[in-house]
């Protein structure tokens, strides 16, 4: 074993906790500008519309063209944090979420509007993939499920915050996002202007925390990833560092090909990954927070309160984050998203069969219930969001960060990241056309058969990371 001189040692005595939930809180900025990012323009759309005179068709790509770029982020942020470093490709994320929020609020069209809102998909992209390796990478073992279930939490934050922040513009703007605000702009410009301090906030952040230790013994730096284990996880470093070593190849610099069997095909822990990206987005949460305003309307309740009632359920979405946060070091991440697709597939149902027997409005075409089928249909959505916010939420991330091996992590992860993006893009941009089509017991239907082949996924391809550390994976 390789030791280091005795003037430099770095045996310290235990974790320093307090460092290490700042480190991993100020890597989680990322996740909440990516939630952030993607709600903002929730509050614009209208406007947008109007002022450019955008067609329908150009609005959905407007919004979707976010989704697309973090698909693109994701797939990039590998190789970048490979060869850059994990805070290198934070502060270019911190770059990109800038200036998409400075060029989203001064666009002369529709189409550099569409690019802007697409650099800004990359940041989170990249955000998306950086967040939960490098949380996993400087965690110690006993914590890195609630560490890394700050990157969920950061999320669903930021979606909290964005939606506050559109409220509270176009409150000041006289209730409307085409009013004007402040020095003469109109509200909808400082909807996305107001993503601008966070966005700096993440890049001095990310200047402020050290790099991953096991990707400074990749690159040959073991004095200084020596470092940076002794302040953060304590013990005896010197033994950690050859353990680190003995799992990277410092030769071999990380390619795609890592992630290839010798058969050609992707490594069998990679399609887990990707499965549990799919799966996440296609027991349709997005649906959920993207067009609640159909259900709750369809329950009875008027538009403004149905906008109320999907505030509240973000405020839930970030409740039952906690409750993951505190339960999946001690439970385990199996059990959880176990007990999450249970419940997800009995609450779809649900959702499902009150929606596929309600009758249709012949002024609107949307679904009415009445009695007890909207109390039911009500209930069912909101605990829905408790399944997944307590499980299949962070869980995912947890594991993504977690289940590959040191050499294929960010270009697993990268990948496991994009194909999340893409599965996202595609429910979005599906229920609208199944809605009209099909109807919304239809569209609810295919989402609880994901939830119920996710339950056997869970049993048979998902293994508890517990307590292991990342050598041992």
């Amino acid at each position: 074993m390789k030791s280091f001189p005795p003037n430099t040692s770095y045996i310290a005595d235990r974790p320093n906790i307090s460092r290490i939930i700042l480190i991993a809180s100020a890597a989680a900025l990322g996740g909440f500008l990516f939630g952030f990012d993607t709600a903002v323009i929730n509050g614009a759309v209208a406007a947008l519309q109007k002022t450019f005179s955008a067609s329908s068709t150009m609005i959905g790509l407007a919004v979707s063209s976010a989704l697309l770029g973090s698909a693109l982020g994701a797939f990039i942020a590998g190789p970048i944090a490979d060869r850059q470093g994990r805070i290198k490709a934070m502060i270019i994320a911190a770059v990109m979420f800038t200036l998409s929020a400075i060029g989203s609020g001064i666009p002369f069209g529709i189409w550099d509007f569409i690019f802007w809102r697409a650099l800004g998909g990359v940041g989170v992209g990249i955000a998306s993939v950086i967040a939960p390796a490098y949380i996993a990478e400087v965690a110690p073992a006993n914590l890195r499920g609630r560490l890394g279930s700050l990157q969920q939490l950061a999320i669903v934050v930021g979606i909290f915050a964005a939606l506050l922040c559109d409220y509270f513009i176009a409150l000041g703007a006289g209730g409307s996002a085409e009013g004007e605000f402040l020095f003469g702009f109109t509200a909808w410009r400082w909807m996305f202007w107001s993503e601008v301090p966070p966005a700096i906030l993440y890049g001095v952040a990310a200047l402020m925390i050290p790099e991953s230790p096991r990707y400074l013994v990749a690159q040959g730096r073991e004095r200084e990833a020596a470092k940076v284990l002794a302040k953060v996880l304590g013990g005896n470093v010197d033994a950690k560092v050859e353990e680190i070593r003995q799992t990277v190849n410092r030769e071999h610099k990380p390619k795609f090909s890592d992630i290839l069997s010798r058969r050609g095909g992707l490594l069998p822990i990679v399609w887990i990954g990707m499965g549990l990206s799919i799966l996440q987005q296609f027991v349709g949460i997005n649906v959920i927070f993207y067009y609640s305003s159909i259900l709750w309307r369809a329950v009875g309740f008027s538009e403004r309160d149905s906008l109320l009632i999907t505030v509240i359920t973000g405020v839930v979405n970030i409740v039952t984050t906690f409750i993951a946060i505190s339960t999946v070091d001690k439970f385990g991440r199996k059990p959880l998203l176990l007990l999450g697709s249970i419940g997800m597939t009995v609450t779809l149902g649900m959702l499902a069969l009150m929606f596929g027997n309600a009758a249709i409005d012949p002024a609107t075409g949307n679904p009415t219930l009445t009695g007890y089928s909207g109390i039911i249909a009500l209930l069912a959505a909101n605990l829905y969001v408790v399944f997944f916010g307590c499980s299949w939420g962070p869980i995912v991330w947890v594991l993504l960060g977690e289940i590959f091996n040191n050499q294929i992590r960010a270009t697993a992860l990268s990948l496991a990241a994009s194909i999340q993006w893409i599965a996202n893009f595609i429910v979005s941009t599906t229920f609208p056309p199944l809605l009209q089509f099909f109807g919304l017991g239809a569209a609810y239907g295919l989402y609880t058969i994901s939830a119920a082949i996710s339950i056997f996924f869970v049993v048979f391809f998902i293994r508890e990371t517990k307590g292991k550390e990342l050598e041992e994976m």
